[in-house]
């Protein structure tokens, strides 16, 4: 902060603080847009604004994590979906916590486990192809399973409504690449035979 001395001049700090976060609050930002909104005699719709305005600070702090070279796209999609599963339900009410955050978490991990399990299972003979296989499956099945109990979830009150938008988009996009996964093997296995 600068001040300005008894004679006139301008003391300039010697240090300047790094300011990390955003200055402006969620209530700046919407008091501007109806200052924008009135001044050109327009209507808005407050609810609306605050949720464009609003950020989801845990979907940032996963998008920082960056993407590992030696893992498959899929666990690392899986891996931020777990992530981001986690810090959400952290902050919901304790009245679900026994009921629905426990299950999103394990089915959560329970992907991860069961793509990493699938990923160090060499297809060198059809017993272990079929194991690698199942893994696959179970990991969507997982998934899909975290996809009901998301719903249930908002529909319940314990995420928000953009909370369950955000894991259903990561969910859709691994349970793609995991089809795309177990193509790739069966290809890989009918040009190794």
């Amino acid at each position: 902060m600068l001040q300005v001395s008894r004679d006139g001049n301008l003391k300039i700090p010697k240090k300047i603080e790094d300011i990390k976060e955003n200055i402006n609050t969620i209530d700046d930002k919407i008091a501007v847009k109806q200052a924008i909104a009135t001044a050109n005699n327009k209507k808005i719709n407050n609810k609306k604004i605050k949720e464009s305005v609003e950020q989801d600070a845990e979907l940032e702090m996963v998008s920082k994590i960056p993407y590992n070279a030696n893992d498959l796209v899929v666990i690392t999609i899986v891996k931020k979906l777990t992530a981001y599963t986690i810090a959400v339900t952290e902050k919901s009410p304790k009245k679900f916590r026994g009921v629905f955050v426990n299950r999103m978490q394990n089915y959560c991990l329970d992907t991860l486990e069961n793509l990493l399990k699938a990923n160090f299972t060499r297809m060198d003979a059809i017993d272990k192809k079929k194991i690698r296989e199942e893994l696959q499956k179970d990991a969507i099945v997982n998934l899909k399973l975290l996809g009901y109990v998301s719903m249930v979830a908002e529909n319940s009150g314990c995420i928000l409504n953009k909370q369950y938008k955000q894991i259903s988009l990561q969910l859709s996009e691994a349970i793609n690449l995991i089809a795309a996964w177990k193509k790739s093997d069966d290809e890989r296995w009918k040009n190794r035979n």
